[in-house]
């Protein structure tokens, strides 16, 4: 490995990358300097550093940032622990809450129930290869 190319011990977490399409996504209403703000950090710079992998985004951070981001905070919760390695509380999270569900989550729940007339469908293997296919994986 080239030594001089530096590495951020979170870059590649789902969170950074999260962070970057959404501050992205939200250029034309705010600059990312008005997401931090809105955020609550003291120092605007502090959002680029989480977006680039060098900084961990703190858990009571988390209500904040998400308002300022227009995101669903449960969705940046998740991303959140996943970076902090807290595996093992997400799922104590996750054994004693249910499964942590985003707004958008719950919409395509939702619409499952309507779609299949509230029966309840399986999770077959063409259903998931349809589900596969519509996200592209």
């Amino acid at each position: 490995m080239d030594k001089t190319l530096k590495r951020t011990p979170y870059e590649h977490s789902r969170l950074a990358q999260f962070l970057d399409r959404q501050v992205l996504k939200l250029k034309p209403k705010k600059s990312q300097r008005d997401v931090a703000l809105a955020a609550g950090f003291r120092n605007p710079n502090m959002l680029s550093m989480i977006k680039s992998g060098a900084s961990k985004l703190a858990l009571d951070r988390v209500p904040a940032l998400a308002a300022a981001l227009e995101v669903d905070p449960r969705l940046l919760l998740r991303l959140a622990l996943e970076q902090e390695g807290l595996e093992t509380s997400s799922a104590a999270i996750d054994d004693v809450l249910g499964t942590v569900v985003s707004l958008n989550e719950q919409e395509w729940v939702r619409e499952i129930r309507e779609a299949s007339n509230h029966s309840d469908p399986r999770l077959t293997s063409r259903s998931r290869a349809a589900l596969r296919a519509i996200f592209g994986v």
